[in-house]
């Protein structure tokens, strides 16, 4: 069996050559007496696009949530194993969620704009985390942000008009500009495509190529073709377990389990 292909056991051996950035081991999602994810092991290494793919219900969602401890929110779910972040626990006590989440930034399925203006969208992580020291430092981090998520062109000249007043595409890309905008390692991005347009979903999609080099990111999306396009790795889940990760193109045409073959040609799913 190939590298790619390996399970996700015979994986964790080999992961440890590559350079990780988060790590997650034996992780269980319960809510309530439900248990969704179920011992899931899975590193995310540096600088790379990894896709989470699977049936609806699957667990991918729940397992891109614990990556930033966006469970916590959840009152019946609980959460455990270990997930590290450059080796620390994540979910140890001192760990403060909201410095992680500036850290570990999140992009929603749905655009979802402050109502606020365009500059105050991307301005309010760096003013409440205090990452600047005057306007003309923040007004560039607004500037930077922007034209790393491909939106200045777009919005230089009306900067103060609300984002809420953006098409869904330009939502999205201002919601990642403000995910930038605080400088974070890595970007989680649970579905960002389905609600847009192909033209769009095109213009985020060559946003992820571009910011790849500079941000780790892991993609949740129910759309393969978009997987295969935009990641080096992809990882499948099935009903609250992790089936198989590994290379991108090795998945998609040589996968190394039944489950993962008939999700990808359309058995089920």
């Amino acid at each position: 069996m190939n590298f790619e292909s390996k399970t996700a056991e015979e994986l964790m051996a080999t992961e440890n050559s590559a350079e990780t950035k988060m790590r997650a081991r034996d992780v269980r999602v319960s809510y309530g007496d439900t248990e969704a994810l179920h011992g899931v092991n899975l590193d995310v290494y540096r600088n790379e696009v990894l896709a989470l793919i699977g049936p609806s219900g699957c667990g991918k969602s729940t397992f891109l949530r614990c990556l930033n401890r966006m469970n916590d929110t959840i009152d019946i779910c609980r959460v455990s194993g270990e997930i590290t972040l450059d080796g620390q626990n994540i979910y140890e006590r001192s760990i403060d969620p909201v410095q992680l989440r500036a850290r570990v930034g999140m992009v929603f399925q749905k655009p979802n704009p402050f109502p606020k203006s365009i500059f105050d969208n991307v301005a309010y992580g760096p003013r409440i985390h205090g990452f600047t020291r005057d306007k003309e430092e923040l007004r560039q981090i607004v500037e930077t942000s922007l034209r790393r998520a491909g939106l200045w062109n777009e919005v230089h000249d009306r900067l103060d008009e609300p984002g809420t007043g953006l098409s869904g595409g330009q939502q999205q890309r201002l919601c990642i500009a403000r995910a930038i905008a605080v400088n974070p390692e890595v970007i989680l991005m649970d579905e960002p495509c389905s609600a847009l347009d192909p033209i769009a979903t095109a213009l985020i999609e060559e946003l992820i190529d571009e910011i790849k080099q500079s941000y780790t990111i892991v993609i949740v999306t129910h759309n393969m073709q978009q997987a295969a396009r935009v990641s080096g790795r992809t990882a499948f889940f099935h009903l609250g377990n992790l089936v198989e990760v590994g290379a991108t193109e090795q998945i998609f045409t040589n996968p190394g389990d039944e489950k993962t073959q008939d999700y990808i040609t359309g058995r089920f799913g």
